[in-house]
């Protein structure tokens, strides 16, 4: 299940959303999973770990950002508890949900959320099709 939201992540405090700094600079994906064996998880990051699947999430200027039970990091670094909540926040997502996948654009708005499985080709047709990666 897929669903597009407008939301603008300037909830919270600049400084606990670590969304903010990332505005205008790279596309977070974020990911939020209830273990570290879910599925979703771990297919995301078995394909990262293929050289061209890395290369061409680079070459988006994408991050990574995981939230596993609770727990927050951006690009495999841990971050902290108000971080992480800020974070959360940001995408209106808690650690209890079922795991789900964030896109964000340069903008900060939410361009996808998919629960259950996530596709990283889509997710790339997707940002191809945005007016910034166009120019």
């Amino acid at each position: 299940m897929s669903f597009l939201a407008t939301t603008s992540l300037a909830a919270g405090a600049a400084d606990d959303n670590p969304l903010a700094s990332e505005r205008w600079r790279a596309r977070p994906l974020v990911l939020v999973v209830p273990a570290a064996g879910d599925p979703m998880l771990v297919a995301v990051e078995s394909a990262l770990r293929q050289g061209t699947v890395r290369a061409e999430f680079l070459e988006r200027e994408m991050v990574l950002f995981t939230v596993v039970a609770g727990q927050g990091s951006r690009d495999g670094k841990a971050m902290n508890e108000a971080q992480t909540r800020g974070l959360l926040q940001a995408v209106g997502a808690s650690p209890a949900d079922p795991a789900t996948a964030f896109l964000v654009g340069k903008d900060g708005g939410i361009k996808l959320a998919e629960r259950g499985t996530l596709s990283l080709d889509a997710v790339f047709t997707l940002i191809d099709g945005m007016p910034m990666r166009r120019r």
